[in-house]
């Protein structure tokens, strides 16, 4: 039934996106070129709605059965209403972060939070008053990470979907039906709508795509791994670790190169891959595969000893930093673990 659903979801999305398509087009919702955009054309930015609209068909056909689904759907409703409102109006970054904010706080006080973790070798650590703000952290920080890599066509689409894939595969492994069952329902939500949104793409997800898939893997990621030991609670980092680093990153490089946070550039993942020479379409392909190694990452630091997924995070932290380093992702000057290794060699 699970994957029947599957199969309907990607179905309604294949069928849903050029009807919204049109629909954008008919009511101003579009993306104009700029020099911060790679689009070269007007662009109708508001397929988020397509994913959204297949997963409700998705929920109404299978019916998964938690306490939080009814708090999961309202927080999406008021999510994807910001993310519409911004594709048509261009919000204001405050008023985006209220709809997020709302969001957040619908499913957080019904009772989705990290209320504690079980720290190895010291015992359980109760975060008491402060699970909430750090779950709100956690969806709010997600959600946002999702809308930075939204940058390319399918890029955002393809590694949301290399997430869910590896958040319903664990909660296969766990047992966990619910978690398993919403997230092939995005997953196929989004796949129907990847038809249209890879390179060259005839749609944008928008806003309302971005936050919507960055809201609902945040979710689906602390059910899934909520309230257990510090390292499981690593696991969603590890699967999410092409936006969040990306995300973590940018913060650095406004802060080495002294610009606000809040400030645009063009030195994300995707525009440095672009400048080394990477067409559009190898870029989205390079960025998969570091989401895909993510993933893999993951499923291999789930079945590790203590002592084993320890090495897996150093490694992965050393690869992380000598990556952006290769490719500029702070400053073409900023190489200091390239230049220690570099020193080392050369006595």
């Amino acid at each position: 039934m699970v994957y029947v659903t599957l199969a309907l979801c990607f179905l309604a999305s294949i069928i849903l996106t050029p009807l919204v398509k049109k629909f954008a087009f008919a009511i101003g919702a579009t993306d104009k070129p700029n020099q911060r955009k790679v689009h070269q054309k007007i662009m109708p930015r508001l397929g988020g709605l397509a994913i959204f609209i297949s997963f409700i068909i998705g929920i109404l056909f299978l019916r998964p059965t938690d306490e939080f689904s009814l708090p999961i759907i309202i927080g999406s409703f008021i999510i994807v209403i910001t993310g519409v409102l911004d594709d048509l109006f261009e919000l204001s970054a405050k008023i985006k972060l209220l709809g997020q904010l709302a969001a957040a706080l619908t499913v957080v006080l019904a009772g989705v939070q990290v209320e504690f973790i079980n720290i190895p070798f010291w015992g359980p650590l109760e975060f008491g008053f402060f699970s909430i703000p750090l779950t709100i952290l956690w969806i709010v920080g997600v959600t946002n990470a999702i809308n930075l890599i939204d940058g390319l066509d399918g890029l955002a689409a393809g590694v949301s979907s290399i997430a869910l894939i590896t958040i319903s595969g664990m909660a296969v492994l766990m047992g966990d039906v619910y978690v398993m069952s919403m997230g092939l329902i995005v997953l196929g939500s989004t796949l129907g709508f990847l038809v249209y949104n890879f390179h060259p793409a005839k749609i944008f997800m928008g806003d309302t795509g971005a936050l919507f898939l960055g809201y609902i893997i945040s979710v689906l990621a602390l059910l899934g791994f909520k309230n257990i030991t510090i390292l499981s609670l690593i696991i969603p980092v590890i699967i999410l670790g092409v936006p969040i680093s990306d995300t973590l990153f940018a913060i650095i490089r406004r802060f080495v190169n002294k610009q606000p946070l809040s400030a645009p550039d063009k030195s994300h993942l995707h525009h440095c891959l672009l400048k080394l020479g990477y067409t559009h379409r190898q870029t989205v392909l390079i960025i998969y595969a570091i989401a895909a190694m993510f993933g893999i990452a993951a499923f291999i630091f789930s079945n590790s000893t203590l002592w084993g997924a320890i090495l897996v995070i150093g490694i992965l932290i050393l690869a992380i930093e000598i990556f952006a380093e290769k490719i500029g992702l702070v400053n073409k000057d900023y190489k200091p673990l390239l230049k220690m290794i570099s020193q080392g060699k050369g006595r």
